[in-house]
């Protein structure tokens, strides 16, 4: 059952009543970010949409750009470019669901040469890219090519590596290799390190009325976003509702054997200070089938040990929020649901 989410109020103030609209900041990368942005685009108002109340406003979506392999790591190389495919997912996921454009941008070329294995979409940015110089500006202009309801930000435009000490003290270099790696991730750096955000997601931040971290990859979709300068510290400071959307299974190198708790205390070891009011945790049960087929695979559920959540400071939100089919995904549905009504408690107005 899912419990009411906390307030935030004032100080010596009343609580304010519930807002009419509200303002969201979604940060993460990889299928878990579009996941939840498209459960999130189908409550962001539009020009001349009634029934406003309780809905979004403004959504931005904060995306890593560390990826290095596929299309995104031959455009990076080839082109000295930030890689887009993060960026072009969440750009397809805020569009209009059945909309050929949408579609386009999401082709991958089967044949030829040098297409092939391309994204149509990282194409294209990477085309905008040339033509004005600027990688933000690229994603911009496409993200209004494309119609998002939403925007859509670069964690930072620095061309970055991703650096993990694992767990034999090895220093393992590039997104990809660390993915590939056998090791367990200790730590999670970034070269150069303390890159620059873009002033707009600060703004966003400090602006939000519901800010979102996950569901992604733990170190390589999470934390990689939060070895931006400022990001922490932003996130410390920001008013509105800050939840962590906890991830359904673990992962390889990145959280095998982790709880949610220990999830928690992973990213808090990065950001070196609490960054979350609360917690969604999935505790619905997967089928046996579904559970076996992770099990071959070396992955399992995330146990949901509540009792250590709420020690790290955090109320849990917990219930059913995923989805089982070829591969377990949440529900965006229900997930955006129980989001826009903790938001619209909480909210300070």
């Amino acid at each position: 059952m899912v419990e009411d989410p906390p307030e935030r109020p004032v100080a010596g103030k009343e609580a304010p009543a519930a807002k009419q609209t509200l303002r969201v900041v979604a940060i993460g990368g990889g299928t878990g970010l579009s996941t939840l942005l498209r459960g999130l685009r189908r409550d962001v108002i539009t020009a001349g949409e009634t029934g406003a109340q309780g809905r979004i406003a403004d959504l931005a979506a904060v995306v890593t750009v560390t990826d290095d392999g596929g299309s995104s790591g031959r455009l990076r190389k080839g082109f000295n470019m930030l890689p887009p495919g993060d960026l072009r997912n969440c750009m397809v996921a805020l569009s209009e669901e059945e909309d050929l454009l949408a579609q386009l941008f999401n082709h991958r070329f089967r044949a030829g040469d040098a297409l092939k294995g391309h994204n149509f979409g990282n194409l294209f940015v990477a085309a905008l890219t040339e033509i004005t110089g600027d990688f933000a500006l690229a994603v911009e202009l496409s993200s209004k090519i494309l119609a998002t309801r939403g925007r859509i930000y670069p964690a930072t435009t620095a061309n970055t590596t991703l650096v993990a000490r694992m767990d034999d003290g090895s220093l393992v270099s590039g997104e990809t290799n660390i993915t590939a790696s056998r090791r367990r991730i200790v730590e999670l750096m970034i070269d150069p390190p303390c890159p620059a955000p873009l002033p707009e997601t600060l703004e966003a931040i400090a602006r939000a009325d519901l800010i979102t971290v996950g569901p992604g990859s733990l170190y390589t979709s999470l934390i990689t976003n939060l070895l931006v300068e400022g990001m922490p510290a932003a996130l410390a400071q920001a008013r509105g509702l800050r939840v962590f959307i906890c991830n359904l299974m673990t992962q390889a190198n990145e959280s095998l054997g982790l709880t949610a708790s220990e999830h928690l205390q992973r990213i808090y070891d990065h950001t070196h200070a609490p960054i979350f009011d609360c917690a969604l945790i999935n505790t619905a049960p997967f089928s046996k089938e579904t559970v076996a087929r992770y099990a071959a695979e070396g992955a399992e559920p995330i146990a949901a040990d509540i009792e250590r959540l709420e020690a790290l400071g955090v109320r849990v939100i917990a219930g059913d929020f995923a989805s089982e089919g070829s591969v377990v995904r949440h529900d965006a549905a229900r997930v955006t649901s129980t989001l826009l009504e903790m938001g619209r408690t909480a909210c300070r107005g």
